[in-house]
Formats: C-alpha cells, structure tokens, sequence
C-alpha cells in the first residue's frame, strides 16, 4: 500500500479495520447492493457537519489566543526560511530553523490535544458507550498519526 496522505499503515488501525466487515469501512459511495449498512459514525466528540465544518464543543478562550500567536509568529519563521532560501544561505542554517518551524508547531499541536481531551474526547465519553467508543478509536488514530 502506498504511504499516501490519508492512507493505512499495516498494524495502525489497519488490523481494527480488518476486524470490520467490507462494508463498514467502505465508503457510501463504495457498498454494494446486500451489503450490511452501517450507521455513518459520528464524530467522537458530538459535533457534527453543519455547513461550515466541523466544530469543538468548547475552546478555552486563552489556548486559543496563545494558538493563535504562536501561528502568526511560525507564520513568519516560515517567511523567513523562504527568504532563506531565495538567498542560498547556508543549508545547516536553514535546516535549523525548520527544526524550529517544526517544534513551534508541535507546541500548538499539544495544546490542541489538550483542549480536545478536556473539552470533545471527556463529553462523549461521559455520553454514551457507542459515542465513547468512537472517541477511543479517534484518539488512538490521532496518536498514530501526529506522533511520528
């Protein structure tokens, strides 16, 4: 299998989607006629498509600010790494600084575990065995996946 955006690596995920049948992991789009149809899943944390994507139930007011200025700030580290580039600086210079990019947003990443833990994962969890379940499969999906 190809390691494209999106796609599954054998043993992450991969062998939970093996215990499903076809039919529950395909697309809509994808099941056939005869096939079992399963309720689409929710989101874990009971927010749900409405128009404008998807939404937290709650963000903390001062995350969300300290996100926010940590972005504009990797906003222009990243400026500054094309200019950078466009200026042939020294290749260890540059790979610094991507190290730097690269932490910043690690750092925005935590928080948002942290306000998605306390906030979407702890409210299905306490709502019901079926929502509780999605959210376990979603946060094992997203340790695999940002944890690389």
């Amino acid at each position: 299998m190809s390691e494209g955006r999106g796609s599954r690596v054998e043993g992450r995920g991969a062998a939970r989607d093996k215990a499903r049948p076809a039919a529950a992991i395909a697309r809509p789009s994808q099941r056939k006629s005869g096939d079992a149809v399963l309720a689409p899943a929710q989101c874990g944390c009971g927010t749900h498509e409405n128009g404008g994507g998807r939404k937290a139930i709650a963000v903390d007011q001062d995350i969300k600010d300290r996100n926010l200025k940590r972005l504009r700030r990797i906003e222009g580290q990243v400026r500054g790494l094309q200019k950078m580039v466009e200026e042939d600086r020294y290749c260890a210079d540059i790979m610094t600084q991507i190290s730097s990019v690269q932490e910043a947003l690690r750092a925005v990443g935590r928080e948002l575990m942290r306000n998605h833990l306390k906030h979407c994962a702890a409210t299905a969890i306490r709502a019901s065995d079926s929502e509780a379940e999605a959210m376990y499969d979603e946060l094992i999906d997203l340790m695999y996946t940002h944890n690389r």
